[in-house]
């Protein structure tokens, strides 16, 4: 009773539209005193302090001042021009090529937001230009935005393994097949829907505008290569990648001169922006999670799942359940942060790799990124397609649909994410 409401008055402040930090923040003092147990809050500046200095969630501020840095410097024009020579001409046209540049850009940025608000924009333009109806053109630019964080790099991935402490370069490695598996799903949708619905394509490129747009997208492509390749071999950490990426993504702007110094103050203002923003966020959940973990909460769940007898397959559904529905009201990374101390005490119990969770729960999250009413993408794509959110979140309907049928798939296959870091770092002991 006492965990039903700690998440009911959660989700109602959420409802009554108080800030994400406030209200979970706010949760967790509202218990403690009405517990009598005021004393306590003096732990709040020093869990608040705590939950921001780990080494590794330096990796975020870098990550996301690397995809506005690359969204700036016209990094992401010669990524899609090369996608769109590669596979406009398929069926589903600029569509296909919506959802392959964006599996090119997930392996910059690692954010969804940053996909979906720089190169989505192009994405969008192309498609209504080339005759597609906006809503479908929004839906498609929406939906492969959620592959930035599957495909490494990735700022969940990085928030996961600060949280759990799981390796953040195997979590990377992890990634990479699912999110592959992401955007052939979403290109067989578009295919399925292609004829229906009167969607054009692209006459097929010649091969030497195919060489051509990958000459002028060589070096951004080589982004993911440098970035996964250091980790992997040990050159530097995941932290240290994310400098990498931000300094490389600088460096490309001002060589291609679509980055002038004019445009730093603006782009390190915004990247300041995002960043408090979701340090603010990490330090009230640390609390939050004291809180839960003070409360014996995480004891009590697995005490009730033990007496049901409930199963790993039972309680990966109860998982499914509870971040498909948290989805609706949450950000992706407030999720991780209220629920991640819970289940990471109990995914032990049965036996469960905390790897290929950190892989379910991140594509879990991409999903609610697509969900009304708060659907970070759904607002990111809307802002500039001006198409309305439901009508939005409709049209994202069938992309959803094969999303969801990826993330069964990983999770009751662990084997489909666990194969490359496996083969490429050895098992994990």
């Amino acid at each position: 009773m006492l965990t039903l409401a700690i998440f009911g008055v959660l989700l109602l402040m959420l409802m009554l539209d108080v800030p994400i930090a406030v209200s979970i923040g706010l949760t967790a003092v509202a218990f403690f005193v009405a517990q009598g147990q005021g004393s306590f809050l003096a732990m709040l500046p020093q869990r608040m302090y705590f939950g921001t200095t780990g080494f590794t969630l330096l990796a975020i501020p870098f990550f996301i001042l690397a995809g506005n840095l690359m969204n700036t410097g016209g990094i992401t024009q010669r990524i899609f021009a090369f996608a769109r020579a590669a596979v406009g001409h398929i069926s589903g046209g600029v569509g296909q090529v919506s959802v392959v540049s964006s599996m090119i850009f997930s392996g910059m940025s690692g954010s969804a937001v940053a996909d979906a608000a720089g190169l989505g924009q192009i994405q969008h333009r192309a498609m209504v230009d080339a005759g597609y109806r906006p809503t479908i053109s929004a839906a498609i630019v929406a939906s492969a935005s959620t592959i930035g964080p599957v495909i490494p790099p990735s700022i969940p991935f990085v928030l996961y393994g600060a949280i759990t402490s799981v390796s953040v370069p195997r979590l990377f490695l992890a990634g990479a097949i699912p999110g592959v598996f992401m955007g052939i799903a979403m290109m067989i949708a578009i295919a399925l829907m292609a004829r229906p619905r009167g969607l054009p394509r692209d006459e097929r490129a010649s091969w030497a505008e195919l060489g051509r747009t990958f000459v002028r997208a060589f070096w951004p492509l080589m982004t993911p290569v440098i970035i996964i390749g250091g980790i992997t071999t040990g050159f530097f950490t995941a932290t240290e990648a994310s400098v990498i990426a931000a300094l490389y993504a600088a460096l490309l702007g001002f060589l291609y001169r679509d980055l002038k110094l004019r445009d730093l103050p603006p782009v390190l203002f915004v990247s300041l922006k995002q960043t408090c923003g979701l340090m603010f966020i990490i330090a009230t959940a640390n609390f939050f999670g004291w809180f839960t973990i003070f409360e014996r909460i995480p004891d009590h769940l697995i005490m009730q799942l033990s007496a049901l007898g409930t199963t790993a397959t039972g309680f990966l559904w109860i998982v499914i359940a509870i971040i498909l529905v948290l989805g609706c009201f949450l950000d992706g990374n407030a999720i991780f942060l209220i629920t991640l101390p819970i289940f990471m005490k109990i995914c032990p119990l049965f036996a469960i790799d905390m790897v290929n969770f950190g892989v379910v729960m991140t594509l879990l999250i991409m999903i609610g990124n697509l969900t009304p009413p708060v659907g970070m993408c759904l607002f990111a794509v809307e802002s500039f397609a001006r198409v309305g959110i439901w009508p939005l979140a409709w049209e994202c309907l069938p992309y959803l649909v094969a999303i969801l049928a990826v993330t069964i798939l990983c999770t009751f296959v662990p084997e489909i994410a666990l194969w490359l870091p496996n083969f490429m770092m050895g098992p994990q002991l």
